[in-house]
């Protein structure tokens, strides 16, 4: 029977949980409601100074120069946010970087070579959510004015409160993610955008305040489903020394492609068909997407990241962990950075430098803890 050791000298990570991580895009959506906030306020004070058409003829120029030294001290915070040490690990570690190894190092041609499937998910996912997040946080106040046509500074002020109320239940949805899983509250997010999106369209028609808050808070449902856990599970798909690539790839051209582009697409589909719903429709045809590539991911919460190792505080839990492994359904060391060393037959020239194996590891078949 063949027995394998395992040898590793590179921390052990923890992943990313889903209460933690969904602070991320706390942050996002409160900047999104203090933007709004600020649009609304300046509304009402160059509209009170010069008249109805003050915020077209030169208001809109006010928030971006609010937002040149926000942009300042955001470079300025960034640039000094460490790398995780399971990624400056990957920098001196010797495992193939010439793209034949999917756990190692990978240029994009590498990362469409062994994760082509994880990144089409990924694109499918965040279309999924930047459409829904986008209609919310950009295009809804052009489509209160436009199409619904209520006030420049109701359709300026009204996301605002439901946004600051969508933050506060990001961590907990984050927490659901924990105790059920991603894929269910992915799931979730995809049943509600195609239950829900049609009737808040409805409901908005009607364009009294009471109707356009509601109407807001449906379509705020889905998107606090999806954005909860992005920050945990879209990371997750990809392994640690090729995260950020793959990342950026999957990230980036759906938000530019689909996300981003949801205000401009939405207004085409209606000025072309003259129907109102068309922004519905949008929604919801990226949500059945990002429905297929759920079914199509695999589940990672409460797993160590792909590439990495899972986390242990103590030597003992170490040992435990490693006495259960092969019993434990959330350990995949298919996916761990490993060593892999096959035992050799005695008597040549390799069997010396096994001769320091753990001679109980070796009878047990279990591998000795990583350090």
């Amino acid at each position: 029977m063949r027995r394998r050791t395992c040898r590793s000298s590179r921390p052990i990570v923890r992943a990313a949980t889903g209460p933690r991580s969904s602070f991320l895009d706390v942050g996002s959506y409160v900047g999104f409601a203090a933007g709004a906030s600020t649009v609304a306020l300046t509304t009402w004070i160059v509209e009170g100074i010069s008249g109805p058409d003050a915020m077209t003829d030169y208001g809109w120029r006010i928030p971006f120069l609010v937002a040149i030294p926000l942009g300042a001290v955001a470079i300025w915070f960034r640039l000094r946010i460490p790398e995780t040490p399971a990624f400056e690990a990957e920098e001196h570690d010797g495992r193939a970087a010439d793209g034949s190894d999917p756990l190692g190092r990978l240029g994009i041609v590498g990362i469409f070579r062994h994760h082509w499937r994880v990144v089409l998910i990924g694109i499918a996912l965040v279309a999924a959510t930047n459409t829904a997040g986008y209609a919310l946080t950009s295009y809804m106040p052009t489509y209160l004015e436009t199409e619904v046509g209520v006030s420049n500074l109701m359709a300026a002020v009204a996301t605002v409160p439901v946004l600051i109320v969508m933050s506060a239940c990001l961590p907990l949805i984050g927490k659901l993610s924990d105790r059920i899983g991603r894929k269910p509250v992915y799931g979730i997010a995809v049943v509600s955008t195609i239950v829900l999106m049609i009737p808040a369209f409805t409901i908005m028609q009607i364009g009294q305040e009471w109707a356009v808050m509601v109407a807001l808070a449906m379509v705020a449902i889905p998107v606090a489903f999806y954005v909860a856990i992005a920050a945990s599970a879209l990371p997750a798909l990809f392994p640690t020394a090729s995260r950020f690539g793959a990342m950026a790839i999957a990230y980036n051209l759906a938000v530019s492609l689909f996300g981003g582009t949801t205000p401009l697409f939405s207004q085409a589909l209606i000025d072309l068909t003259g129907n109102t719903y068309m922004p519905a429709f949008y929604i919801m045809f990226f949500a059945a997407l990002g429905g297929i590539a759920m079914l199509s991911m695999k589940e990672t919460a409460k797993r160590p990241l792909m590439g990495s190792f899972p986390t242990v505080e103590t030597r003992a839990e170490a040992k435990e962990l490693v006495a259960e492994q092969d019993e434990n359904e959330l350990l995949d060391t298919g996916t761990m950075p490993l060593d892999i060393i096959l035992p050799v037959k005695e008597g040549t020239a390799d069997a010396a430098s096994l001769g320091d194996a753990d001679p109980e590891a070796e009878a047990s078949g279990k591998h000795p803890e990583p350090v």
